[in-house]
């Protein structure tokens, strides 16, 4: 297996790749320059390249003129061609795993296969390079110190309250990925669970040629994104830490039952629309809001 030495404070460019090992390829997230030599030369060097979509690596490996086999490995079949990829490996060969876009492994195709390959005692070499989250993370602005990356938010509504409430006294900046279809709604239980002054960062399309930071509280960067209409491109949402002293939303410091009676008297809701705002406001389901509102009767 190969390895780069340091001599002097100076990286020397190890050999030639050696015997069979499961190469973890980082490729660009968006722009194609965003790739190293060190990656280049193993795509080059290895016997086949397992892809998330072997149509968008092939356009990688057209444009830096690489010709090596490639073959499809992706969350459909994944339970089939882990096992046919690792008995390859211990035959001897050498492979490269591939995503559409960064880190294999990080919310893309990749564990299983990797497991796999180190239960059977194939070395795995990771090959770093571009990841969406880091990115996104280092340009936000918030704090670095101390960070959590969850991957996805999850695709319910209820679900993705209670996650967003578990993080709401949390001490690190919380980093997510997000569909750019859910946004808005997402940005809307930030504010309602969190707070409307909690500050976030929407990076879109990092990297890429329509790269954009938006940054502020969350009602703040909602109103700015309502108002351009439909949301395009890949999203990483990053939440900041909860602020030290921070004085809790007004609708927290009263009980649940007296805030719907405050919907209901001040917006003139119904006892069923007020309870699933106030679920909304805690990141309660709302069966959970409505059991504590019958417990107060």
């Amino acid at each position: 297996m190969r390895e780069d030495t340091e001599n002097g404070g100076i990286l020397e460019r190890g050999p030639a790749l050696g015997g069979p090992s499961l190469y973890l390829v980082a490729t660009p997230i968006g722009n194609l320059e965003d790739i190293t030599l060190r990656a280049l030369r193993v795509l080059k060097e290895v016997d086949l390249i397992a892809c998330e979509d072997t149509r968008q690596t092939l356009k990688l490996l057209s444009h830096y003129g690489i010709h090596t086999r490639t073959v499809s490995y992706h969350e459909h079949n994944e339970m089939t061609k882990a096992a046919e990829l690792v008995v390859d490996l211990e035959g001897g060969a050498k492979i490269a795993l591939v995503t559409d876009a960064g880190m294999p492994g990080i919310s893309d195709p990749g564990f299983r296969l990797i497991a796999l390959a180190i239960r059977h005692h194939v070395p795995v070499v990771p090959i770093p390079g571009a990841s969406a989250f880091l990115a996104a993370l280092v340009a936000s602005g918030l704090p670095t110190d101390s960070f959590r990356f969850s991957g996805f938010l999850p695709v319910k509504a209820g679900q993705r309250r209670k996650l967003l409430g578990s993080i709401k006294d949390s001490p690190r900046t919380q980093v997510f990925y997000e569909a750019p279809h859910r946004l808005l709604e997402t940005l809307s239980d930030v504010a309602g669970v969190l707070g409307e002054a909690r500050h976030v960062v929407v990076a879109r399309e990092v990297t890429k040629l329509h790269e954009e930071f938006l940054r502020g509280r969350a009602t703040e960067v909602l109103e700015q994104l309502k108002s351009r209409g439909e949301v395009k491109g890949e999203i990483t949402l990053l939440i900041a830490k909860a602020e030290e002293g921070a004085t809790p939303p007004a609708s927290e410091t009263v009980s649940l039952a007296q805030r719907v009676r405050e919907i209901m008297a001040e917006e003139k809701a119904d006892e069923k629309a007020a309870l699933k705002k106030v679920a909304k406001e805690r990141g309660i389901g709302k069966s959970e809001a409505y059991r504590e509102w019958q417990q107060s009767k």
